[in-house]
């Protein structure tokens, strides 16, 4: 499936995407900053969201025994004994978790100013990965052909100059392939840039 997300004026270069196969899990970013409370894997259908659970994963297993109100007291808890927040991801197709931050360390990422959106920033890539949602762009140059000796035997295709890969969700990938496009156009010497 050929995925064209933008073609220059001139038509002489192109950005796509392409499905990305190979995309890491990115709960094994040593750069994650958000703990993962994995609270019903569908009877083993599904996989933990992370290894651990964090610093209050023993607290969670204390609370969990109560099916009906453990989450809403455990976020009581993380709240008012850590002053962090807690979000819960029950996607329709996936683990059910709890996503969390400590207020100490919500203090360290940004004194606290953006830590939800952070927190749902990290939950909504992991479920993107998680359903396959995972993207590549592809920028490509139309190249004509010649063949040697029969001038009148030509054909027109496209070749790989750049791409890219390692998206989570597609509106962030169309986003990032056009910025790309535009980059790769403008960094061309002037003869060769494209309208």
């Amino acid at each position: 499936m050929t995925n064209i997300i933008e073609t220059t004026n001139d038509g002489r270069y192109r950005v796509r995407l392409v499905h990305d196969d190979h995309a890491p899990n990115p709960r094994h970013d040593r750069d994650t900053q958000v703990h993962v409370i994995t609270i019903d894997t569908h009877l083993g259908q599904y996989i933990p969201v992370d290894r651990d659970g964090g610093p209050l994963a023993e607290a969670w297993h204390r609370l969990c025994w109560n099916r009906w109100k453990g989450v809403d007291i455990f976020t009581r808890y993380v709240a008012i004994f850590h002053g962090g927040i807690v979000l819960e991801s029950a996607p329709e197709r996936g683990a059910r978790s709890l996503w969390y931050m400590t207020g100490e360390e919500m203090v360290a990422l940004d004194a606290g100013l953006l830590s939800e959106g952070y927190v749902e920033a990290e939950m909504e890539e992991y479920e993107a990965w998680a359903e396959g949602d995972t993207w590549a762009w592809v920028i490509e140059e139309r190249v004509a052909w010649t063949r040697d000796g029969d001038e009148s035997a030509s054909m027109e295709t496209w070749e790989e100059v750049d791409s890219c890969s390692g998206y989570y969700g597609a509106p962030w990938a169309r986003k990032e392939a056009r910025e790309a496009l535009r980059y790769f156009v403008s960094s061309l010497p002037k003869e060769d840039q494209a309208s």
